[in-house]
């Protein structure tokens, strides 16, 4: 990191405080600081959806498997891509049209007010954990950049991330999340191109790289690898197209947006799966002992994408490139400070302890709920640092298999099967839990070795691709059955109930009709505001072409600025016209 980059971070700090300071104008009630009110425009949401679907983890616990391991590592991304596809074809729409405030709310409508406050309080300390990874990704990164105390690094990002969050809510989020793509694909991008010149271009990177990164037919000759891919994309799909994850289209204005939104991040997602995994493979190729450059990291591995834009990078783009990568994490962790004090408020505060409350009041509650589970996060994230023995790749699968499969089972169902009773969705969620403690204890990794033969001991990674795979299809496989066996007890629900199930998927399949609900939108005003912050961006990139630099940097500081410069040209030329729907 030179001057010149440590500048660029500064100048990006206030950039993003100016953002939440433009957005709070756009805040006035409870509904703008969680979901933007309903009226935001389709770019927005979807770069958005993008960005809180990643964090610092990918730049981190994900490089390092494509450092080891290469090419399986795609599988995830590709399976968010298929996620984001699935939601733009079908349910992206239909979610935008349950017209809640947060998804909880219309799990209360589909399952009653009991998996309310179950899915409430699971969701709570859920969040905590992923957001906990989340920062400790950014801390490995951020520790691994500047060489200084990872728990001084995440309790420093930590507070920074908090102040930002409780400024401008979801509309500071939506805004700076967008801007934040068209400067880190472009950022990134530039990091691929030059990794692969310095080894040689495509050729030299096929011809250095270990023949097993590469390969694909591992998937039938390496034990369990096929398995685990299937079992990759199955989970990717969960996880985007549940209930609870309907929160990314809640704040789109309406359906015919939500699709659009959907289909830009399913793009986004495949374009990522070039621009963020050569690199760290390009590391292993240049870097093979990344303990000898990272000595003071547990896992070493974990900074190999730090290792080769350090190589590669003209002076100065390492700021944007850090800046960047915070803003993925910052946009993850915001959206989940939103999303989960949003629930608390909606789903527990309101209709709980404060029925009759005004809105300025829980709007007020909802900030300092955000701030207290800032503080949370950043003290879990400290704890996650401390662990022993677990990479943050095998920690967040783990994460997400045992404990959010069995969660998301139930709510991805419901969106299919329509006749069951209110507690078809708690009581899948404790069987999942149950599936989750006992499966991995009986079928373990050597029981799979003897059952299908394979010869000799199984090596660490044969080893996790059993254990995630099985942990995986168990949970589907079992809370699935159980789901669907509820549906013989229909007929002992009471009419209310009924009904709401009803109400659910009247609304679920009818379209908004903006002007009659909504009333008047605020898309010029959008697209003005993040025109002009586009433009300063745009402009400020540009000009640092002027650092001294070999001529390809400062062609990739023109060409990063020249993007945003006309991102924002073509908004505000947007913002200009006559208002459509």
């Amino acid at each position: 990191m030179t001057s010149y980059d440590y500048a660029v971070l500064v100048f990006y700090f206030g950039y993003m405080l100016a953002i939440s300071w433009v957005f709070r104008r756009f805040v006035t009630n409870v509904s703008e600081y969680f979901r933007g009110g309903g009226k935001a425009l389709w770019w927005m949401v979807g770069g958005s959806a993008f960005m809180v679907a990643f964090s610092a983890w990918t730049f981190t616990g994900a490089a390092s498997k494509a450092y080891s391991d290469g090419w399986p590592i795609v599988i995830i991304y590709v399976g968010n891509s298929l996620g984001f596809l699935l939601n733009a074809l079908h349910f992206a729409p239909r979610f935008r049209q349950l017209r809640v405030v947060t998804s909880i709310q219309a799990i209360r409508t589909r399952f009653g007010a009991a998996s309310e406050q179950v899915f409430t309080w699971l969701q709570l300390p859920l969040g905590l954990l992923q957001a906990g990874i989340w920062l400790n990704a950014l801390g490995v990164f951020f520790a691994a950049v500047f060489q200084i105390d990872l728990s001084l690094t995440i309790l420093g990002t930590g507070l920074v991330v908090l102040v930002m969050a409780l400024i401008g809510g979801s509309w500071a989020v939506l805004a700076s999340d967008f801007i934040q793509v068209l400067i880190l694909m472009p950022v990134c991008l530039a990091v691929t191109v030059l990794a692969l010149m310095k080894v040689g271009g495509l050729g030299g990177f096929v011809a250095q790289l270990p023949a097993t990164h590469l390969d694909l037919g591992q998937v039938f000759s390496q034990e369990f690898l096929g398995l685990w891919c299937l079992a990759m994309i199955l989970k990717q799909l969960i996880s985007t197209n549940n209930l609870n994850d309907a929160n990314r289209y809640l704040c789109v204005k309406d359906g015919r947006h939500a699709r659009w939104a959907g289909f830009l991040g399913a793009g986004l997602f495949l374009v990522g799966i070039v621009i963020w995994f050569i690199p760290p493979m390009v590391a292993r190729i240049v870097h093979p002992d990344l303990h000898a450059v990272f000595p003071t990291l547990k896992n070493p591995e974990e900074a190999a994408f730090i290792a080769i834009a350090r190589d590669v990078m003209p002076v100065g783009m390492m700021g944007l490139l850090v800046s960047g990568i915070f803003a993925a994490t910052m946009s993850s962790m915001d959206a989940g400070l939103n999303k989960n004090a949003g629930y608390f408020i909606k789903n527990f505060y309101q209709p709980i302890l404060a029925p009759h409350a005004p809105d300025a009041h829980l709007l007020r509650v909802g900030k300092f709920a955000t701030a207290t589970l800032g503080i949370l996060v950043i003290m879990v994230g400290l704890w996650l640092s401390e662990l022993r023995g677990l990479s943050l790749f095998t920690m967040t699968q783990r994460l997400g298999i045992l404990i959010g499969t069995p969660i998301m089972v139930p709510l991805v169902l419901g969106l299919l099967v329509r006749r069951t009773p209110p507690w078809s969705a708690w009581s899948t969620v404790l069987v999942g839990f149950f599936c989750s403690l006992t499966i991995s204890r009986f079928l373990t990794p050597e029981w799979a070795a003897n059952f299908f033969g394979h010869p000799g001991a199984l090596d660490e990674t044969t080893r996790e691709y059993w254990r995630q795979s099985i942990e995986l299809f168990g949970n589907v496989a079992v809370g699935s059955l159980w789901f669907l066996g509820t549906v013989y007890f229909w007929n002992g629900s009471t009419p209310a109930h009924q009904a709401n199930v009803s109400e659910f998927f009247t609304r679920f399949n009818q379209p908004i009709d903006f002007a009659k609900e909504e009333g008047a939108g605020n898309d010029a005003r959008q697209q003005s505001a993040v025109a002009w912050l586009c433009l300063a961006y745009g402009v400020f990139v540009s000009l640092l072409a002027l650092i001294p630099n070999p001529l390809t940097g400062r062609l990739a500081f023109l060409g990063c600025g020249s993007l945003v410069l006309l991102v924002g040209l073509l908004l505000l030329l947007s913002s200009r016209q006559p208002a459509r729907s």
